[in-house]
């Protein structure tokens, strides 16, 4: 069954190859909400209060995205025309950990089998720059229509580590070992089309014979809205060049270091009072 379909597809892409020509480019729009899963002391906050911040963390992952493609390569980043507001108000302030900046980009060159991800850590820039990480993706044969697009299932498991770290009111100060870690398994789906023939999609994913229009953890979902085929301006896709030169691993290391010290720095210390805080690492 795998076999037909892998047939069937590269069929369907040599199709519409012959359509597009070498100049062919596009701007996919998806936008992003992330299911929010917070367990909080119950004796530190009412019911009311608790609502309140579930809410105002989902409108934190709500954001906008354009992927400016064409066969080769592509740029991904938030429309700061759609930014979402801070999350902020009254005595309550949410610092969430590695969730991201507006002016992030990420160029992948899927030819060369590179990226290049320009990050804002904390207002210092970071220019990471490695090689693409293959994905492991199963074929399956479900279909769907997204908008006027036919896509395909594809789906790939794998392991991934879940820190967690939440204070409300008295927190000292943030030691390891009140950190939680955990590993899960975790089933990414994805849904391409054949009909745009380039195998690239939105974040880091990529790797699929035919765009990706959706992917879904279980935990985050990424579903393509809008998408602009040869539009009459001709579309940028230029590599950031902005920020400290890093590879992935080293910049890893960065991040785990940059979410202790933020842990720390707004950790209530005890006897402090007026301004609550609670910080939220979020992973998948």
């Amino acid at each position: 069954m795998t076999l037909l379909i892998r047939l069937l597809i590269f069929a369907m892409i040599l199709l519409v190859s012959n359509v597009y020509g070498q100049d062919f480019q596009g701007i996919a729009t998806y936008r992003t909400k992330r299911n929010i899963d917070l367990k909080l002391d119950s004796t530190s906050m009412n019911s009311e209060l608790e609502k309140q911040m579930k809410e105002m963390l989902k409108k934190k992952f709500q954001k906008t995205f354009k992927l400016s493609f064409n066969k080769e390569a592509s740029v991904y980043k938030e429309d700061e025309a759609l930014a979402p507001p801070q999350i902020g108000g009254s005595d309550m302030i949410i610092k969430v950990v590695g969730a991201g900046g507006g002016s992030d980009i990420l160029y992948k060159n899927t030819k060369k089998n590179t990226f290049t991800d320009q990050k804002d850590v904390m207002g210092k820039i970071f220019l990471v720059k490695d090689t693409l990480k293959a994905f492991d993706w199963k074929l399956e044969s479900d279909t769907k229509y997204i908008g006027e697009y036919q896509c395909y299932k594809a789906t790939y498991t794998r392991e991934i580590e879940v820190i967690s770290h939440t204070s409300f009111n008295g927190a000292s100060t943030i030691k390891d070992d009140t950190t939680k870690k955990e590993k899960k398994t975790q089933t990414v789906t994805a849904w391409y089309t054949p009909q745009i023939p380039i195998n690239n999609g939105p974040a880091n994913y990529f790797g699929l014979p035919g765009l990706i229009l959706e992917i879904n953890t279980g935990q985050q979902q990424i579903v393509c809205s809008k998408i602009v085929l040869n539009p009459k301006e001709r579309v940028a896709i230029k590599e950031p060049t902005k920020g400290k030169e890093i590879n992935q691993a080293d910049f890893e290391k960065i991040m785990a270091k940059k979410r202790k010290e933020m842990m720390e720095r707004y950790a209530p210390r005890n006897g402090r009072r007026g301004e609550e805080n609670i910080q939220i690492r979020i992973g998948g």
